[in-house]
């Protein structure tokens, strides 16, 4: 995999991911889910605009570097489908939280 770049924009955390082809392409961080004790970041593609019409993610490995937090982390491909699906899995399980929060976060709003 190409290089990372990470770098805060508009309070939206983004990187920029070099892909085998050389182009780059701009992700927005959507999340870090932890999984049978390893790291994966969630992160959502975006076009010239900063926009995301398909609602299309990718997930990757995620590591930092425990002896230096100034050194970029390490994003890796999953090349195994057992283990993709546990990070999809855990995703969704992400979602219909935060789906609930918001609900509930409506719902506390509206009543006042």
């Amino acid at each position: 995999m190409g290089k990372e770049q990470f770098e805060e924009m508009d309070e939206e955390m983004t990187v920029e991911l070099e892909l085998d082809d050389g182009t780059n392409v701009t992700c927005a961080i959507i999340t870090i889910l932890e999984v049978e004790g390893k790291d994966y970041i969630v992160l959502m593609p975006l076009d010239e605009n900063g926009q995301n019409d398909d609602g299309e993610v990718w997930f990757y490995r995620y590591s930092e570097n425990p002896n230096d937090p100034n050194e970029e982390p390490q994003l890796d491909y999953i090349d195994d489908d057992a283990e993709y699906e546990k990070v999809e899995e855990a995703f969704d399980e992400y979602l219909d939280s935060c789906e609930f929060d918001e609900l509930v976060t409506l719902d506390g709003e509206a009543n006042e």
